[in-house]
């Protein structure tokens, strides 16, 4: 139910963004709330894998199957754990300067009202923090 969609110019190119996203095994060392990632199979187009997300008491293991289509487009298809449903993409598209349009969106429910009514308080913030701490691994990676 709730969703995000943001666009961001970063000073990186498509090809580092690319890059950063699909690197899900580091995920727990600058992601908020990611605390543990775990490859199960990848490969040029595809990684699937299971992220531990915690917060507080709370905490979920779920499973996705990532498409990655080299260096323009990441695509998230939920297949197992808390929630009915995870639509996520980003996409980088080329800007001048080797700069890059990060096209960010999720979408996404429980099957918990609990854990869904939990999010929804926080949820936009939480998806700005999350996107803002990609952007501070960028610097921190590239800059």
């Amino acid at each position: 139910m709730p969703i995000h969609e943001e666009k961001r110019l970063l000073p990186y190119t498509p090809k580092q963004m690319f890059d950063l996203v699909a690197a899900v095994e580091d995920y727990p060392k600058f992601l908020p709330w990611c605390i543990e990632s775990h490859i199960h199979q990848r490969n040029d187009e595809m990684i699937t894998a299971d992220l531990v997300i915690g917060f507080k008491v709370f905490s979920e293991s779920f499973t996705s199957e990532v498409a990655l289509d080299h260096p323009r487009l990441i695509e998230v298809k939920y297949t197992k754990g808390p929630m009915r449903y995870l639509n996520n993409r980003w996409e980088f598209i080329p800007a001048d300067n080797d700069q890059c349009l990060i096209d960010f969106y999720v979408d996404f429910e429980f099957r918990s009202l609990l854990l869904q009514r939990m999010i929804g308080v926080v949820f936009k913030d939480a998806v700005h923090r999350m996107v803002d701490s990609f952007e501070n691994r960028a610097q921190e990676i590239y800059a």
